[in-house]
């Protein structure tokens, strides 16, 4: 086995798990999950059935991808961040997988702790999703999103820092122009 499993964890069958993966204490993977390499799943992660995890994917303790969301590569889940699946849940009437809303997280993205990414939703690359921040809408690359509702307060480095007024990172100096309302880097 060329990952790691915590002995308190259940992996079901029908389940791919890439080299190098890490999966902690008391995690769940569920019927058809897929993921990728390097990734980390910390104490109690539930990743469900059918969902897709790209690679170098790091998950904090107590997240519950539902399915339905789809994580590309590189992309941070803070601790008890929240995904959903159905924008009008009734337990009296579950739909089933077939009405579940999709939603994607593009790569490098980052979504703080007790975050809560509604679901039908893009979280675009390289996006920064404050801690507490309730996102109901599509963002984009780069942005720097904070509050209930999210809203964009600025735009965030490939490093993660907030580029300044400029667009320049003051950090790793990468620079960005903007362009239609979206950044793209520059050499």
């Amino acid at each position: 086995m060329s990952y790691f499993v915590h002995e308190s964890s259940y992996i079901d069958e029908n389940v791919s798990i890439g080299d190098g993966t890490k999966i902690w204490h008391f995690c769940h993977v569920q019927t058809g999950a897929q993921i990728g390499e390097r990734c980390s799943l910390g104490q109690n992660v539930n990743i469900a059935n059918h969902v897709k995890i790209g690679n170098g994917v790091k998950i904090q303790n107590n997240v519950s991808v539902y399915e339905g969301v789809e994580i590309e590569d590189d992309v941070f889940c803070g601790p008890s961040m929240v995904f959903t699946n159905d924008l009008t849940p009734r337990s009296k009437y579950p739909k089933g997988a077939s009405a579940y809303k999709k939603t994607l997280i593009k790569t490098g993205a980052s979504i703080g702790a007790n975050a809560t990414i509604v679901c039908g939703t893009t979280v675009g690359e390289w996006a920064m999703i404050a801690a507490g921040a309730v996102v109901t809408k599509n963002v984009k690359p780069h942005a720097l999103m904070v509050g209930i509702p999210a809203l964009q307060k600025g735009w965030a480095c490939e490093c993660g820092s907030t580029l300044d007024l400029r667009l320049a990172c003051p950090a790793c100096g990468r620079k960005y122009e903007k362009s239609h309302d979206q950044i793209t880097e520059i050499d």
